[in-house]
């Protein structure tokens, strides 16, 4: 996918995706979905967002062991399929294209919040030194995370058909123009991608390959079932979030690109450095041009986007390097009509932290517009 000149604002082809400009909202969780199920307000908060290229919803449980926080939607029961499918059609009606992001949280979760009250699952039986969301009194309240069980070799075809199944429902059901594999940001892929939590001795661990098998399994299910022009994947070669580290990533990234360089994806999506933080990791280098270059060479044809901290400035150079598609996270939040605000140059709001995760309307779907102002 190439132009001689790229404009943040001009319409391209993102496989079958066929976007209006270049610019992504990135998937962006806001804990407003008791019972898994998106709340009233979601088809309101990403209407308003629908002049974006293309929305990447919030993280969505591919199933109840993918939960990994409270009040985050799911993907896996009539009611949940019933609500994405009322977000998906006022978005569409309004001109938008919507993908759903994949999500199995793996460790990073909380016995509260999974069957049974079972540990969460992993590579291995190794704690994520970070924290989740839980429910009390209504409040959002973060909590360490639980200690997990390292999952069984034979119960790994059962995950990957997970994803199969949760991203025949998206599109199928839900009515999502495709779906995007969350395998970034130390959730379950992730974690076995990368040897800080990956201490397996079985097909699934040790060697580049071995620890690269899940993501290669999940991604060929899923474009198997979607089709590959509608599936996406995001990828975080050195972020340390949610605990995650490898040894050594840049020929494990190389690694995975290639193999997913034949599977005619419409995007891959990658946060580049720490996310939500640096863009540049002097602990973690990494050569991000490379790994493009690895994925082309691989028959990678789909779109290059990036994310992490950018602002118009920094998009238009990206596009200029070779970049396809920008992803921009928490400006969307507070800036409903962002897309316009670039392209005029026009002020941004600034977004409410403390309305973040959890609530209801105020800090979700009332922020003003140039066209609607406060007042």
């Amino acid at each position: 996918m190439t132009t001689s000149t790229r404009h943040l604002f001009e319409p391209v082809v993102a496989g079958d995706l066929k976007l209006a400009n270049r610019i992504v909202m990135a998937p962006l969780t806001r804990n407003r979905s008791p019972g898994a199920v998106p709340g009233p307000l979601a088809a309101t908060y990403y209407t308003q967002r629908a002049s974006a290229g293309l929305i990447v919803t919030e993280a969505t449980a591919i199933s109840h062991q993918g939960q990994g926080y409270a009040d985050v939607p799911g993907l896996y029961a009539p009611e949940q399929l019933a609500a994405w499918r009322t977000v998906t059609d006022a978005v569409r009606a309004e001109g938008g294209v919507i993908v759903c992001q994949l999500w199995h949280v793996g460790r990073v979760s909380h016995a509260e919040l999974q069957p049974g009250g079972g540990a969460p699952v992993a590579p291995s039986a190794i704690a994520a030194k970070t924290k989740t969301v839980l429910m009390r009194d209504g409040v959002p309240t973060f909590v360490e995370t639980s200690v997990p069980r390292a999952l069984a070799t034979d119960e790994l075809p059962g995950i990957v058909a997970d994803y199969r199944r949760a991203a025949r429902a998206a599109v199928h059901e839900a009515g999502f123009d495709g779906v995007e594999i969350h395998a970034a940001n130390g959730y379950l892929i992730d974690q076995f991608l990368k040897t800080g939590a990956n201490h397996r001795t079985d097909a699934y661990g040790g060697s580049i390959v071995n620890r690269s098998r899940l993501l290669l399994e999940v991604a060929t299910a899923v474009v198997d079932a979607v089709g590959g022009g509608r599936t996406g994947i995001r990828l975080s070669p050195v972020t340390p979030a949610n605990d995650v580290v490898d040894a050594d990533p840049q020929p494990l990234f190389e690694h995975v690109v290639r193999g997913l360089g034949p599977l005619g994806l419409a995007y891959v999506h990658v946060i580049e450095g720490a996310t939500g933080g640096a863009r540049e990791l002097p602990d973690r280098p990494f050569d991000y041009r490379a790994m493009r270059a690895a994925w082309r060479a691989a028959g990678g044809a789909g779109a290059w986007m990036v994310n992490n901290g950018y602002t118009r400035e920094l998009a238009e150079q990206a596009l200029a390097d070779g970049a396809d598609l920008v992803a921009f996270g928490k400006p969307f939040i507070a800036n409903p009509d962002l897309v316009r605000r670039l392209r005029e140059g026009a002020a941004l709001n600034t977004p409410d932290r403390a309305t973040f995760y959890g609530g209801g309307a105020k800090g979700y779907v009332d922020y003003p517009t140039l066209a609607q102002p406060v007042g």
